[in-house]
């Protein structure tokens, strides 16, 4: 569904990962990337789940979730905003998940048994195609 600066969120019901941490995850990288802007108002939790096919619950979680990380806020009888965010602890925040990240890609090269430079290979192929 497209709202308000072409944030498009997309649902895989396959893909294993809850739907409520896919809706997380789309509005916060909208956020991060500033598709969504300080006090853009997000769609209302029935209007999101009509439109994406999900229970309420689903969207209640997911927006709580993003209150909970300091992204929106809910304002009861408004609705839900972006909150402004400070470029360093964003920053902070992605580089501590890209560390997270690069650990347990380490951990799963080194169990399909590739050294160091089969996984640079790889990952400078990642980057060169996204």
């Amino acid at each position: 569904m497209r709202y308000k600066h072409s944030v498009h969120i997309i649902l895989s019901r396959t893909s294993g990962t809850p739907m409520y941490e896919q809706i997380v995850d789309q509005i916060r990288s909208a956020i991060y990337a500033g598709d969504l802007a300080p006090h853009d108002p997000l769609p209302s939790l029935r209007q999101l789940a009509r439109d994406l096919e999900v229970s309420l619950i689903t969207t209640t979680r997911a927006y709580n979730d993003l209150a909970a990380q300091g992204l929106i806020t809910n304002q009861q009888g408004r609705g839900s905003f972006v909150l402004p965010q400070d470029p360093a602890a964003t920053r902070s925040r992605l580089i501590q998940e890209v560390d997270e990240g690069a650990a347990a890609l380490v951990c799963q090269a080194r169990l399909a048994g590739l050294d160091a430079a089969d996984l640079h290979e790889r990952i400078d192929s990642a980057w060169n195609t996204h």
